[in-house]
């Protein structure tokens, strides 16, 4: 590498840790680095009592939580990490393979939960929440899947498909807009619930989207885990309460996906209306479907 690309890397670096800073600023939550599975983890803490661990979708980080913790803090441990090279996650040797997800999220389980948590996904993170509740039945509580991938044929609208492509491959402002579009009914409702968080989140957004290395362990999980249908066989050996929240107007994983695994395997299903793939964009909505799924009101 150049002095050049060396400088400019660096420089990259500090705006988007500056845009991080901007997000997590007044947030109600402690932010922590721990090594796990040798990931280098970056993981937002806060409130007291039983565990519940988020997990972030695609291309995402934890900050995605911060309208739903300011609540859950009042009654839970939470504790939301950055998935393995996304974020401000490291791998130091390349992109994490689907065994070495499941080994850092089971790290961190036996790090931070004296009790078995509830572990919440959203999308990809709701693909690597399922996996690991078969694999692992015993280690957790409850578990409560979003918007999920893997439960069906992974089957998106053309036109989202399209905006996602042209985002990853030119990652601006106005193919993020786009992208928004495609996964959220109204993003002015998106944006009125970031608030005056709006601009740093979507600034750090861009910022990991055009870092190479978060680029690879995106495509790599999404590759793996996140469209990458589990057999239903293995779907049925889930032996913890499982949950769904779903948006009516998910053009990611379609409704019907979740209508099928609600009528095959006995699991409550919470439909948003007028929500799309990012369904927390109905916050007051989003927020009575998550208690409801914890079994806490």
């Amino acid at each position: 590498m150049s002095r050049h690309q060396i400088v400019e890397d660096s420089s990259r670096r500090a705006i988007g840790d500056d845009a991080r800073q901007g997000v997590l600023a007044g947030a109600p939550v402690t932010e922590q680095r721990w090594d796990l599975a040798g990931v280098s983890t970056a993981v937002l803490e806060a409130g007291q009592g039983p565990p519940v661990v988020l997990l972030h979708g695609q291309g995402g980080w934890a900050g995605m939580w911060l309208p739903v913790i300011p609540e859950l803090m009042k009654t839970h441990r939470v504790l939301a990490p950055d998935l393995p090279g996304l974020g401000a996650s490291q791998v130091p040797d390349g992109p994490p393979d689907a065994d070495r997800v499941l080994a850092w999220l089971g790290a961190l389980i036996q790090r931070s939960c004296p009790a078995p948590p509830t572990l919440v996904g959203a999308s990809l993170g709701a693909s690597i929440a399922a996996r690991f509740a078969i694999a692992h039945p015993d280690r957790l509580s409850r578990l409560v899947l979003v918007d999920a991938g893997s439960l069906g044929r992974f089957r998106p609208a053309p036109g989202l498909v399209f905006a996602m492509v042209r985002f990853i491959a030119r990652p601006n402002e106005r193919t993020q807009q786009r992208f928004l579009r495609q996964v959220a009914v109204d993003p002015a409702r998106v944006r009125a619930l970031m608030g005056e968080r709006w601009e740093a989140s979507q600034a750090y957004n861009l910022d990991r989207a055009r870092t190479p290395s978060v680029g690879a362990a995106n495509r790599r999980m999404l590759r793996e885990l996140g469209t990458k249908t589990i057999p239903p066989q293995d779907l049925a050996r889930i032996a913890v309460p499982t949950s769904l929240i779903w948006g009516r107007q998910d053009r990611v994983m379609r409704l019907r996906i979740a209508e099928a695994a609600s009528a095959r395997y006995d699991w409550p299903l919470h439909v948003i209306e007028d929500a799309g793939h990012f369904s927390m964009e109905q916050p007051q909505a989003f927020r009575a479907a998550l208690w409801a799924a914890l079994g806490d009101r």
